[in-house]
């Protein structure tokens, strides 16, 4: 069952088309984020969503109601900002009940209520103190717990931990999570933080120029990317042109520009294409050569040999729990590889080296060469 339904949705400020034909259902009770760059439109897409703009075109389902054209106090939807809008004036728990109050709710239900979602966002007995005696995690709390009140039936979240330290913002990416499995409602979170995004998410919609280039789990996304701006925007990942030659039991091989041919699943690659970006994630390789921990990627689990090209080490740097290494090939590419500092005995391989990248071809996938997918 979908909560939100978007149709062909379209938002044009004069000249400029920032967001352009989308579709998207969001499950019932779900966690989903909008994820992309500054300007991609999640913003303005989300605020459609909850009122505060109207589309130019398409429409806008809040359950089975098409609510395009409705202002945002119509909408059983609430929203979160990054500013909060606290009422300083205001104690806990009156700027908690502010809209039970608006909405003529009894006093006795209001307590009751404030003081639950107090006890949900982890502020018990802070129903006296004054705003400005709060911390800004504790801040974002109170602001959580005001939206959450009024029993909205989605909830709308505008990069609410961006104005909180590291350590603090990490906490409360688990906290909400909590509490959006505590409460069972539909979150639409918007930030354009990968890591972010993907600790707390059901499903990501990763934007881009306007429109979804893809939405899937965090996991898919993240290992099998349908564009070169999913694969780039979403994690490291390295892209290596090549072209088509064959296929054979479920994998296809492509001519690398380097050299080598490589597999790369069939259900991974763009239909139709004869030029693809064949890509591997920094992890998932394997790095040989004097010094070099690794086991050069043995044979997949389908009998198929490790993918594999020749490298040189330009840069290698320690990053504690694991060692980066860029190299770059005979064509140019650059390739990243991530290997973990498993003991305190193996010495990082020295720039100039040439090595031995390897890979099994069941972590490799495939994007168009145009920056298209499938």
């Amino acid at each position: 069952m979908s909560s939100v339904h978007l149709e062909g949705v379209t938002k044009s400020f004069k000249d400029m088309v920032a967001v352009d034909n989308i579709d998207l259902d969001v499950r019932e009770g779900e966690f989903l984020s909008f994820l992309g760059p500054s300007g991609c439109g999640k913003t303005t897409t989300l605020r459609m969503i909850g009122g505060f703009e109207q589309p130019t075109s398409g429409k806008i389902f809040l359950g089975e109601d098409n609510v395009a054209g409705l202002p945002a106090y119509k909408r059983n939807v609430n929203t979160v900002f990054q500013s909060y809008a606290l009422f300083p004036h205001l104690a806990v728990a009156e700027n908690v009940g502010y809209g039970l109050k608006r909405k003529k709710v009894g006093k006795d239900e209001t307590k009751k209520r404030v003081e639950e979602m107090l006890e949900l966002v982890d502020l018990p007995g802070y129903g006296d103190r004054r705003i400005n005696q709060m911390s800004g995690g504790q801040q974002q709390r109170v602001a959580l717990a005001r939206a959450l009140v009024n029993r909205p039936g989605v909830l709308l979240l505008d990069e609410p931990l961006g104005a909180l330290d590291l350590k603090l913002r990490k906490q409360m990416q688990l906290e909400l999570k909590r509490i959006q499995s505590e409460v069972g409602i539909t979150f639409i979170y918007v930030t354009h933080d990968q890591e972010e995004a993907m600790t707390m998410s059901d499903r990501i919609a990763v934007m881009n120029a306007g429109h979804f280039e893809q939405i899937g789990a965090p996991q898919d996304i993240y290992e099998f990317p349908a564009t070169e701006f999913v694969a780039s925007f979403l994690g490291a990942s390295n892209l290596l042109d090549g072209d088509v030659e064959s296929g054979d039991g479920g994998m296809t091989r492509v001519k690398l520009a380097v050299g080598s041919t490589v597999s790369v699943p069939t259900n991974r690659m763009p239909a139709g294409a004869g030029h693809v970006r064949v890509g591997v994630r920094p992890e998932k390789l394997h790095i040989t050569g004097a010094g070099a921990t690794g086991d050069g990627g043995g044979t997949s689990a389908n009998g198929h040999g490790a993918n594999a090209v020749e490298a040189q080490v330009m840069v290698s740097t320690y990053i504690g729990v694991s060692t980066s290494y860029e190299c770059r090939t005979s064509d140019g590419s650059k390739i990243v590889v991530y290997v973990q500092n498993l003991g305190n005995s193996a010495q990082p391989i020295g720039a100039g080296a040439t090595v031995r990248l390897s890979w099994d071809p069941e972590h490799t996938f495939a994007v168009g060469a145009n920056g298209g997918g499938k």
